[in-house]
């Protein structure tokens, strides 16, 4: 079993509740009983490739008819269970060669430790100044404006957009549905956590989720409206789990439906020419040491 998964398993027997047992045992079932690779995403035809954070095949499904501008592809086996997963078997497994073609422009602080960035074309970490305490999370308008900049000023063949958002928190619930840094941790449980121990109502997550979904589609839509990209895909690094196989949020090494299936879309661009994005995005002054990265991921809810 993962570091990640032995911390959340000690984590879950000290808060103890219902279905611990369960839990741990369904984790070591699908993570050893159930290993798959995953799709490669750099061998698929795009020329701009979104990415939302933990998006669920299923959350996509739930709100799709409101965006016809997006065409539903069907979905894939995402290559991990969790953020660092999918950019190590999908970066990590790749060439140089194809990497130097591709920009990549992210919210996540995982690309600190798993994206090699000397081998692609540039790496934009947003996630280094435009992290919200607030909000414990990088809100969408950051990643936005920093990639319809790259569209129009950067040299590569090929854009990466990585979003946080679905991942929670839920920016449209505000900061009630965040911490900063300095409370995480210390003052609240993370939202997978409530959920499993029965003090969120399993409804009301799924209304969180979904309005995450649709704040960052809002975004996709404004950024597609900015680049000139004959084909955009959009689709998650993974999933969450809400309770399904007696499993919560992202589970490392595990191979679920609600973990692996992930949503693959397709639409185009234009560049209107009607948007200017935003030059200054920093909140924070510079960028993050190693223990902000740290506590920004454990904010985030990988542990």
């Amino acid at each position: 079993m993962s570091d990640s998964a032995l911390r959340e398993g000690v984590r879950a027997l000290r808060h103890g509740g219902p279905g611990v047992v369960l839990e741990l045992l369904s984790r070591a079932y699908y993570t050893y009983g159930r290993r798959t690779d995953g799709v490669d995403v750099l061998g698929r035809d795009w020329d701009v490739l979104v990415v939302l954070d933990a998006c669920r095949a299923d959350l996509m499904s739930a709100v799709e008819d409101d965006h016809e501008w997006l065409e539903r592809r069907g979905t894939v086996e995402s290559a991990g269970a969790t953020s660092s997963e999918w950019l190590t078997n999908t970066f990590g497994a790749a060439s140089r060669e194809t990497l130097g073609e591709v920009g990549y422009v992210t919210g996540n602080p995982y690309s600190d430790e798993y994206v090699a960035h000397d081998a692609f074309a540039f790496v934009d970490e947003v996630w280094e100044y435009g992290w919200d305490d607030d909000l414990g999370t990088v809100p969408a308008r950051p990643i936005t404006d920093r990639a319809i900049t790259a569209g129009r000023e950067r040299d590569a063949e090929r854009l990466v957009v990585h979003y946080m958002q679905p991942h929670f928190p839920s920016v449209p619930r505000g900061e009630g549905d965040g911490v900063s840094l300095e409370r995480f941790g210390r003052e609240s449980l993370s939202v997978w956590e409530e959920l499993r121990y029965g003090r969120r109502d399993p409804a009301d997550v799924w209304a969180a989720y979904v309005e995450n979904l649709e704040y960052v589609l809002e975004e996709v839509r404004l950024l597609t409206r900015n680049l000139d990209a004959e084909r955009v895909a959009v689709t998650a690094d993974h999933g969450n789990a809400l309770g399904e196989r007696h499993l919560y949020g992202h589970v490392g090494g595990a191979s679920t439906p609600e973990l692996r299936e992930v949503p693959w879309c397709v639409t185009d661009a234009t560049d209107t020419g009607d948007y200017r994005p935003a030059t200054d995005h920093a909140t924070d002054g510079g960028e993050a040491a190693a223990d902000d990265v740290a506590a920004r991921l454990e904010a985030l809810g990988y542990r």
